[in-house]
């Protein structure tokens, strides 16, 4: 399945995500083009096949562990966990942090936010903010936000793409003017916002900040001197930056066409095309094209799925 991109206009979004995407559109400061989600108000809606017109939610109940994994199932019921997304900032994102399972669960009945970004395209000198450089206490994070020098203790890193960021739960962090990033997360929109570099609105009016209530989801030990996920770039074979409890993600970067055995992956697999396109043909001989800025949802009854390049491609595959 492809779903309805949905586009959200921001404060700081840019101009790369509809041209990416291939889109008729004449929006201006698209942030964000939310790919495959679930999040309340929000949900994504199928676009292709016998399903075009159903929700994610509605395919979720109609079909559960058949779309999801029996594992999945068993574990989120009806609620879809991940939430997939293009990013695209034109000005710097407020600096953030997001709860885990247990705060998110106290304070809003949701999950937690665990996320990674890859990097898909980033302007000369574009930064990602992850993490601190060095240790404070919750005494000293409450004074350099108030005085605003709160950035100064951030690590902060010049990116290129192809870059992986794991962001888990706890960890400060923010997307730079000039990055332009696939998300992968659990399915939450829950955010607490630090600082906002005093930008105000259309009429004159700065955005809330959720300082005292980041307190608790902070993880001030969180220190490192390069966040970035060390990987070994190789070509025509599935390469693993991310392994967790959320998500596991790889990347294929392709010119020759491979095999994928999902026969014993008790779960959804997604792609997401980053560069180039490709024909995906699973076991059943089901067929779709994909195309950088496009986003596939291949149900847990996958058993195998070819996929073909037409040149070349480079895609995400991620599952629970």
């Amino acid at each position: 399945m492809k779903f309805k991109p949905i586009l959200k206009q921001t404060l700081w979004g840019g101009d790369k995500i509809i041209p990416f995407k291939h889109l008729k559109e004449n929006l201006p400061n698209v942030g964000e083009s939310w790919e495959v989600s679930a999040v309340e108000g929000s949900e994504s809606v199928v676009a292709n096949g016998p399903e075009a017109g159903m929700t994610l939610p509605e395919m979720v109940c109609k079909y559960k562990e058949e779309l999801v994994g029996e594992a999945n199932y068993a574990r989120f019921g009806n609620k879809f966990p991940l939430l997939i997304k293009f990013i695209d900032a034109k000005l710097d994102l407020s600096i953030q942090v997001h709860p885990d399972d247990a705060l998110a669960k106290k304070r809003h009945n949701s999950f937690g936010k665990n996320e990674m970004w890859y990097v898909i395209a980033a302007d000369k000198g574009a930064k990602l903010i992850s993490g601190f450089s060095q240790e404070i206490t919750p005494k000293e994070y409450k004074e350099r936000v108030h005085n605003g020098s709160f950035a100064e203790v951030l690590q902060t890193t010049e990116i290129q793409p192809g870059d992986v960021f794991y962001v888990p739960a706890g960890r400060v962090h923010g997307i730079g003017a000039g990055d332009f990033v696939a998300e992968i997360q659990q399915t939450s929109d829950i955010t607490y916002r630090i600082y906002d570099y005093n930008r105000k609105d259309s009429q004159g009016r700065t955005r809330e900040l959720h300082t005292s209530q980041a307190l608790d989801a902070i993880n001030f030990q969180d220190v490192q001197e390069d966040f970035r996920t060390q990987y070994e770039a190789v070509q025509n074979e599935p390469v693993e930056i991310v392994a967790s409890p959320y998500f596991t993600t790889s990347v294929y970067d392709m010119t020759e066409e491979i095999t994928c055995d999902y026969s014993e992956l008790d779960s959804f697999i997604i792609f997401i095309c980053v560069e180039g396109s490709c024909t995906l043909k699973d076991n059943e001989k089901n067929s779709i094209e994909v195309c950088a800025g496009e986003t596939v949802l291949l149900p847990a009854t996958t058993q195998e799925v070819t996929i073909t390049p037409n040149g070349a491609v480079k895609l995400l595959e991620t599952y629970v």
